[in-house]
């Protein structure tokens, strides 16, 4: 026997399946949500992972593409390694659950969700973050739950709870905020420049409606909820703790990370270890968790500083921005480029322009993301923190930050039918320390304006930070977190916008969540400095987009034609178009309403290949001049080709203003002319004349 468990949920019914299958997991929830169904299980090891000091959390959103009656493509025709939308939805799955379990649990933990039926109307990613709460909230695995997740649209100015997969793609806004029974946990928005104020309200509606889901679920975990299993908890001894601050004073401790400079902070936390590991020679169980217990003695000391003294590490206000600079051109050759130091961060971004042809094709389960005309990717390379280590190519956290930067940017670009170009834009992460997602923003901001991309406004994005004390009232918001303050503070709250509005946030936490006092001061907070570093940094470097683009970036011209000949434009096999494309060294796409795009790097070619196009587009007109080949001489005249697959006749008589007796006399194969049109003769042909045009 099995519980099945429902409630209506944004006009559509949710249901909760328990004990049905999976029955080996540790928890475990069959999610439906109208026809949408994912399996959510939970397992945890019996005994914790040796020689690790962080929790060993994963988490997975498998996209089958049977849900969506798809064979997947390739060669093998099985699903490959995870799309980017799979590594972004466990990502956000992740980050609302993770601080939930005990910071001392050290037992390996999965989170799986197995896409297994996709309704368009009810988007599985939001069923799966349900799922995931719930079947861990159901187990026997130690958590704070539960947490609940709601996502929300705006279309027309309302408010839409858990849009549908088409709604999501044409909405103003994509939010999802997860929240415990108290807090908003978790924030993750893409926004089409909306005000501070429209964006906290929407917040909050999300916050109300989890209340209702978390409801539902203690319903759930009061029937059928195991009880929490034992752990040998990984927690530093008070014991070890009171023998290092006897060893290390707070006063030496404070000195060793009150600077600005991540190397030298790092050099005085070694010696510091060192000089412990003398002191502990002789205790093995003390050495084994020794690089844990300094850690959490920076921490403690760090939050210290800045919650009761109102002191940063690197000695800023709260309120201060690291120096800031910005140049753009550095990199000669390509298309376009800019640099962003803010501190000891530093990106440096590069935009490619390409053909439409050259957008990002997407085989994913919403059928409304086919095609990714921009795309942005973050590369972060062990130098850019003085470490070493071979790259493997891109993992979660690179995936995440570059599609954060991209989703900042998307409401600012122009349209295809304004800019037909496929745009990509690569952020280098040159050094680090500190919100590398932010000035990733803003180095692409200045990437695309040197490039000549006609971008709307001018993006910038900044993280604020936080950490707290032991009330809800006792809290420091912290303007631009560097690393350590984002290592050892409560929160990542990181926001990108306009001058109008925002464009996207990202809040990630450490607690069991944030009060609304906290989450409006950090939005005006991030707005207050975003503004700064527009007018201080980024305007002084380049402050509108180049009204062309570069020299070394292919032309694109556009022309409308009639969707009914673009077949003739094609011609049979593509033999037209890939004539056009090889005489000219050109690119040719069109799309099904008869936009054609001519990309090439010499103008004067792109101008022929658009000649060509209108010719075979367009009926002749009388008295009109035209330039073309000949293609055959017969006894009576001599055919002209003025593009591939359009010919004309000029008569023998038509040929010279004197009589002549051979058409062979005057023209041979593969001349270039000029004619003039002469309108329809008496078998209503077109006619032309070489004679009268000259």
């Amino acid at each position: 026997m099995f519980k099945s468990y429902s409630m209506e949920l944004a006009g559509r019914t949710l249901t909760v399946e328990v004990g049905r299958v999976a029955k080996q997991a540790n928890g475990a929830a069959l999610m439906h949500y109208g026809d949408t169904t994912v399996l959510c299980t939970a397992t945890a090891s019996d005994k914790p992972r040796d020689g690790i000091d962080f929790f060993p959390l994963s988490v997975e959103f498998e996209e089958k593409m049977y849900a969506v009656g798809k064979i997947p493509g390739g060669f093998n025709k099985r699903e490959g390694k995870a799309s980017e939308n799979s590594v972004l939805t466990a990502r956000v799955i992740d980050r609302p659950m993770r601080p939930l379990f005990p910071k001392d649990f050290r037992n390996d933990c999965t989170l799986n969700n197995l896409v297994l039926s996709v309704d368009p109307e009810c988007r599985p990613e939001l069923v799966a973050m349900l799922g995931s709460a719930i079947a861990t909230s159901i187990s026997d695995i130690p958590f704070d739950g539960p947490c609940a997740t709601t996502q929300l649209g705006l279309i027309d100015g309302e408010f839409v709870v858990n849009p549908s997969q088409t709604q999501w793609k044409n909405s103003d806004l994509n939010l999802t905020v997860a929240s415990t029974a108290e807090k908003v946990i978790m924030i993750e928005a893409g926004a089409n420049e909306i005000p501070e104020a429209k964006m906290i309200e929407a917040i909050y509606k999300c916050h109300e409606i989890n209340q209702e889901i978390i409801a539902f679920i203690n319903g759930i975990c009061a029937e059928v909820g195991k009880k929490k299993m034992e752990y040998t908890s990984c927690a530093i001894p008070d014991e070890m703790f009171e023998k290092i601050k006897e060893i290390i004073p707070p006063a030496q401790m404070e000195t060793a990370v009150f600077t600005d400079d991540k190397q030298t902070r790092e050099a005085n936390i070694k010696e510091i270890t060192a000089k412990l590991e003398e002191a502990f020679a002789d205790n093995e169980e003390w050495l084994a968790i020794l690089g844990e217990a300094v850690y959490q003695y920076q921490k403690k000391t760090v939050r210290k500083m800045i919650l009761k003294d109102h002191k940063r590490p690197d000695g800023r206000e709260i309120t201060q921005i690291r120096p800031l600079a910005a140049e753009v051109d550095l990199i000669p050759r390509v298309h376009g480029s800019a640099m962003f130091t803010r501190g000891q961060t530093q990106i440096c971004d590069i935009t490619t322009l390409a053909p439409l042809a050259d957008a990002q094709k997407v085989d994913g389960l919403d059928s409304n993301e086919v095609v990714k005309r921009y795309i942005h990717h973050y590369n972060f390379p062990s130098y850019s923190v003085g470490e070493t280590k071979p790259s493997r190519g891109p993992g979660r956290r690179e995936i995440g930050h570059g599609a954060l930067a991209e989703r900042a940017l998307i409401p600012v670009l122009p349209s295809e039918e304004e800019f037909p170009y496929a745009i990509r834009c690569v952020s280098e992460t040159f050094e680090s320390n500190g919100s590398t997602s932010m000035a990733s923003t803003c180095a692409s901001c200045m990437s695309l304006m040197a490039a000549g991309v006609p971008i709307k406004k001018m993006v910038a994005g900044i993280s604020c930070g936080l950490v707290t004390g032991d009330t809800d009232d006792d809290f420091v918001l912290l303007t631009d977190i560097q690393g350590l303050e984002d290592f050892f503070g409560d929160m990542d709250f990181k926001v990108t916008g306009t001058v109008d509005g925002i464009t996207a946030i990202q809040m990630d936490i450490k607690i069991h969540g944030l009060t609304r006092p906290i989450v409006e001061g950090a939005i005006a907070r991030c707005r207050e400095a975003r503004l700064f570093i527009m007018d201080t940094c980024m305007k002084p470097a380049i402050a509108e987009p180049r009204k062309t683009v570069s020299e070394y970036a292919p032309k694109i011209v556009s022309i409308q034609i009639d969707p009914e000949k673009i077949g003739d434009v094609i011609g049979k096999q593509g033999k037209v178009i890939k004539a056009i494309q090889d005489e000219n060294d050109v690119k040719i796409d069109i799309t099904e309403d008869g936009m054609v795009s001519i990309c090439g790097i010499n103008t004067d070619k792109m101008a022929e290949a658009q000649r060509i196009i209108d010719i075979i587009v367009n009926e002749f007109e009388e008295g009109k001049i035209y330039t073309g080949k000949v293609v055959s001489i017969k006894e009576f005249g001599a055919f002209i080709e003025f593009a591939p697959g359009k010919e004309g006749m000029v008569h023998i008589s038509k040929i010279a203003k004197e009589r002549i007796n051979h058409v062979e006399d005057v023209l041979t194969l593969g001349d270039t002319v000029t004619v003039k049109c002469m309108g329809k003769d008496k078998m209503g042909r077109m006619s032309f004349s070489i004679k009268d045009a000259q």
